[in-house]
C-alpha cells in the first residue's frame, strides 16, 4: 500500500527491537515524520458539557464542541538517535473555546540497548498505567474517552518524568514498570518543584492462545499528591478558573485492565474481534476549598469501569459498542462545601452507552459515526458524532 511520505520521512521499522543493531550510517537515523488530522461534527440533545457530580474534572476531560470542530491534530517526529537511544516528539494542535492551542504532548528519550530486559524512558510521555491511557487519541476506537478515563485521568495522563521497565525472560509477556512524574498535570495538577508530584507502578501479563487468540491483563497504581488542584464540573475540556474549587491531598488510583483479541490465523486485517475492559478505584483524602466561601476536610472513594467490543467484519469496516459507569462515595465534615465544589454524590450511578461504525479507505484514513446515550445524575441526553482521522507520513502500528 502506498504511503504518502514527507521528504524527511524514513523507512518503516524505526524503533523496532533490532534497531539498535543497525549501523549509525543507516538512513533509519533520520527522523520519521507523521501528521494526523482529526476533526468531527458533534450534535447534542439535552447535553451541556460533561457534568459528573461527585468528580472534579481536569486535564482534557470534556465533550467536543458542538457543530464542526477540530480535534487534536498531531505532528510526530521520531528516530533512533544512535545505537543506544530512540527519541520522539508529539505536538498537538487543537481548538478550545474558539482559541487555537499548541501543546507538547510527548518529548521523550528511550533506551534501546540496556541489558537484562531493562528499559528507561525520560522526558514527557504518557503514563503506562492501565491500557487505554498510553494510546494516542487517533488510535482510540471511539470518538471520546470512556467516562472513567475522563474522570480519573483527565482524558489521558501524561507528564514530565522518568520510567523504568523490566521485561521478564519468561514464555509469557511479563513487564513491570515504575514511574515518577513532576506532577504538573491532573490528577496531581501541581508544580512540586524539585520533588515528584506523582508516582506509579504497573505490571502487564499477556500471551497467545493458538494462532488466533491473544490476551493481556494488567494491574496499575498511581499515587498523586494534589496541591490546590482546580477543576469543577460541566466545563468543556475541563478548563479551570481562578475561582474554581480546589482540592489538596492524596489521590490514589488503582486500575485493573484486560484485553482479549481474536483474529483468524492471526490475520487481523480481514476479520478480528477485540474485547477490552478496565476497572478504576480512587481514594482521595485532603482538603476541599471553595474560594472566598469555606473549606472542609474531605474523604472520597470513587469507582468506575468501562467495557467495549470492536468487531472488524470486513477489511474496511468495523463496528463497536461500549458501556461506561461511574459511582462516587464522598464524605466531608461540611457537606454543604462539598456540594458547592461539585463533589456531592449523585443519586445514582453515571452511565453511558455508545455504538460506532467506521470505514477505512486504507490504514491511513478512517471515517467514524458514533451515537452515545448518557444517564447522569438522573438526566438523560444523547450525542451524535461524525469524525475523520487521517494520517500522513510514516505511521507505526498500535
Amino acid at each position: 500500500m502506498h504511503r504518502f511520505l514527507l521528504p524527511v520521512a524514513l523507512l518503516a521499522g524505526i524503533g523496532a527491537p533490532d534497531a539498535a543493531a543497525q549501523p549509525a550510517a543507516d538512513n533509519s537515523f533520520n527522523p520519521a515524520v507523521s501528521l494526523t488530522l482529526m476533526g468531527q461534527h458533534a450534535s447534542y440533545s439535552d447535553l451541556d458539557g460533561l457534568e459528573l457530580p461527585g468528580f472534579q474534572l481536569g486535564g482534557e476531560a470534556g465533550l467536543p464542541e458542538e457543530g464542526f470542530s477540530l480535534d487534536h491534530s498531531e505532528l510526530t517526529l521520531s528516530a533512533n538517535i544512535d545505537p543506544y537511544y530512540f527519541g520522539q516528539l508529539t505536538a498537538a494542535l487543537a481548538s478550545h473555546d474558539g482559541e487555537t492551542e499548541l501543546e507538547l504532548e510527548e518529548a521523550f528519550i528511550e533506551t534501546t540497548a540496556l541489558p537484562h530486559g531493562l528499559g528507561l524512558t525520560f522526558g514527557r510521555f504518557f503514563s503506562g498505567v492501565g491500557y487505554l491511557n498510553s494510546h494516542h487519541r487517533h488510535a482510540w476506537d471511539f470518538v471520546d474517552a470512556p467516562l472513567p478515563v475522563q474522570a480519573f485521568l483527565g482524558g489521558g495522563y501524561y507528564d514530565d518524568g522518568v520510567r523504568l521497565t523490566w521485561l521478564a525472560p519468561t514464555p509469557l509477556f511479563l513487564e513491570f514498570g515504575v514511574e515518577a512524574f513532576r506532577g504538573g498535570r491532573f490528577p496531581a495538577a501541581a508544580d512540586h518543584g524539585g520533588d515528584a508530584g506523582s508516582y506509579s507502578a504497573f505490571v502487564h501479563l499477556g500471551g497467545d492462545v493458538g494462532t488466533s487468540h491473544s490476551w493481556q491483563v494488567g494491574l496499575s497504581r498511581l499515587w498523586a499528591d494534589a496541591h490546590e488542584r482546580g477543576g469543577g464540573h460541566g466545563h468543556h475540556h475541563g478548563h479551570t478558573h481562578d475561582d474554581a474549587p480546589t482540592f489538596s491531598g492524596d489521590s490514589d488510583l488503582t486500575i485493573v485492565d484486560a484485553v482479549w483479541k481474536w483474529a483468524p490465523g492471526g490475520n487481523a486485517r480481514s476479520r478480528s474481534l477485540v474485547l477490552q475492559a478496565e476497572y478504576f478505584q480512587r481514594d482521595e483524602d485532603g482538603l476541599v476549598v471553595v474560594p472566598e466561601h469555606s473549606d472542609t476536610a474531605y474523604d472520597g472513594t470513587q469507582r468506575g469501569l468501562y467495557a467495549q467490543a470492536v468487531y472488524r467484519f470486513s477489511p474496511r469496516w468495523r463496528a463497536g459498542v461500549r458501556y461506561d459507569r461511574l459511582r462516587s462515595d464522598n464524605r466531608a465534615v461540611d457537606p454543604a462545601t462539598l456540594a458547592d465544589a461539585g463533589l456531592a454524590d449523585a443519586d445514582g450511578d453515571a452511565q453511558r452507552y455508545s455504538a460506532m461504525v467506521d470505514f477505512a479507505t486504507s490504514e491511513f484514513a478512517r471515517i467514524r459515526l458514533q451515537v452515545t446515550r448518557s444517564d447522569i445524575a438522573g438526566e438523560t441526553g444523547s450525542a451524535l458524532f461524525l469524525q475523520y482521522v487521517m494520517s500522513l507520513g510514516a505511521h507505526g502500528a498500535h
